[in-house]
């Protein structure tokens, strides 16, 4: 088999690694703290697309007729290869993505939880069987495969969200197509070795961009789509899919607020907003942006959350350091103005608001913490995908369940109480897939993540992500065949009757 080399502009397919042609160009990966050039991926032409969405669409038949006991224990041993094999993927990704090490192998190394948890449940729940409505017929339905998924995967967590589709896909007996950020192609790569483990030709992955990937979309080999990545994007996905009719899974981020309330644990809520914050330097889509704190308890919070903003480490991350750079240029301009912006409206700046002092190189900047913030600020509308927290001042609890909700994203929100009344009021007003209390960012491979309102469709994890990659079949068997009383011809006396007849 062949190894896979950074430089070697590779695609997977088959169980192995395959040069690119030339003709879609080249994209020079890029480490973000350093700017050192990691690695070259090939920009994947329609042609080779097709080419690859053919190969699954092939190896697709006879995974698709395997038995879910079989099919399940082919992925536990995939789940095997990842808790064994996930280093050198791990630190591939640091060096194109920027997250701190330890972040990198956590990543990796526990989504092999989500390839058991899928295998099992394929074979736990394989489709509906409801009572009956007539006597002697058997009635039910069964799941089936589509046939060819494609996964349109983003650059801030891009194995785990992978997994998280490519899972549930492969165990509802799908083959799949991966078509990774330009920004961290590389681990996503090296990660394809682990699927080695499958039949040749289910999981593949072909690098490239935008044409890459509405190639992949509107082909008629491929069968349904999850896409995680922008709003603006996620509505190009959602276009192209509607036009044939092609089921789609779409996250497309959020603005997630968090509330701490005048009942808040403060020293719990102060840890927990600075990882919610600053964790993976702001770039998550579940990241709290906008906070709504309490009046009470205001500048205890800021004074606490501030606090522990100045201690963290900013650096490589490969070197000791909880934040690590922006991924990209243009990421951190976007930070930069939308603080700026900010603070030229009238916000006050606590902490951060710069590029730290000796890190000129790479696109770092400081752990932020912003208060006077208002909510028509730009800051307070937009995604942000930086280490800033986004402070707004509130009189009461009503008040700040108002201001959370007034977004046109609805991914997740949080909130920090000690009032259980406050906890439930939360949980059935804010406008979210997903409400935190007091212990933000948790997932649950049991439970479905995803959106409300600009921030998704559809749903990733539980027995609902597996169902979104499975279509049904309605059974009917009635195994003592005979006349039916409804059927052709109508007896005579069921026309002019209407209180006789049936219909």
């Amino acid at each position: 088999m062949t190894d896979f080399d950074p430089f070697g502009r590779q695609f997977f397919y088959g169980n192995d690694f395959h040069a690119a042609g030339q003709g879609g160009g080249t994209h020079d990966v890029t480490n973000p703290a350093t700017l050192a050039r990691e690695g070259a991926i090939a920009m994947g032409m329609p042609e080779e697309a097709e080419d690859i969405l053919r190969r699954a669409r092939e190896a697709q038949k006879a995974w698709g007729a395997l038995d879910e006991l079989t099919r399940a224990g082919y992925l536990h041993k995939v789940a095997d290869s990842i808790a064994a094999n996930h280093e050198e993927a791990a630190r591939l990704m640091v060096l194109e993505q920027g997250k701190p090490y330890p972040e990198a192998t956590g990543e990796i190394a526990n989504v092999g939880g989500c390839f058991r948890y899928f295998a099992e449940m394929a074979r736990d729940s394989g489709g509906m069987l409801p009572g009956t409505t007539q006597a002697g017929s058997f009635q039910f339905a069964r799941h089936f495969p589509y046939g060819v998924s494609v996964h349109i995967v983003p650059y801030n967590f891009p194995i785990l969200l992978m997994c998280w589709t490519v899972a549930a896909s492969l165990a509802s007996g799908n083959a799949c197509v991966v078509k990774p950020s330009e920004l961290t192609s590389l681990s996503t790569l090296k990660f394809m070795e682990n699927f080695r483990h499958l039949p040749a030709g289910l999981v593949s992955c072909i690098t490239g961009g935008g044409e890459t990937a509405q190639a992949l979309i509107r082909s008629k080999q491929s069968d349904i789509v999850a896409f995680t990545g922008s709003v603006a994007t996620a509505k190009k996905v959602n276009v192209a899919c509607a036009e044939q009719l092609k089921p789609c899974i779409i996250e497309a981020g959020g603005n997630d607020p968090m509330i701490v309330s005048s009942h808040a644990p403060l020293n719990v809520a102060v840890a927990g907003a600075t990882t919610a914050a600053f964790h993976l330097s702001g770039q998550i889509c579940t990241s709290t942006e906008r906070f709504y704190v309490h009046d009470a308890v205001h500048d205890r919070f800021v004074e606490g959350l501030a606090d522990m903003a100045r201690k963290l480490r900013v650096g490589n991350g490969m070197d000791v350091s909880e934040i690590g750079p922006l991924v990209t240029e243009a990421a951190r301009d976007k930070v930069v103005r939308l603080v700026d912006g900010a603070v030229s409206d009238g916000a006050k700046l606590i902490c951060g608001g710069r590029v730290p002092p000796g890190r000129n190189t790479g696109w770092f900047y400081e752990p932020t913490v912003l208060t006077d913030v208002t909510p028509e600020m730009d800051i307070m509308r937009e995604e942000l995908f930086g280490p800033v927290a986004a402070i707004c001042r509130v009189q009461s609890f009503e008040e700040a369940l108002e201001r959370a909700n007034d977004s046109e994203f609805g991914l997740g929100a949080s909130l920090f109480t000690t009032s259980l009344e406050e906890a439930m009021e939360a949980y059935e007003r804010l406008e979210a897939g997903m409400v935190w209390v007091n212990n933000p960012l948790i997932d649950n491979d049991a439970l479905p993540f995803g959106g409300w309102k600009n921030s998704g469709l559809g749903r990733e994890l539980s027995r609902l992500g597996l169902d979104a990659f499975r279509q049904s079949k309605m059974g009917v068997i009635d195994w003592k065949p005979k006349v039916q009383d409804w059927w052709y011809p109508y007896p005579d006396e069921w026309f002019g009757n209407t209180e006789g007849s049936r219909f």
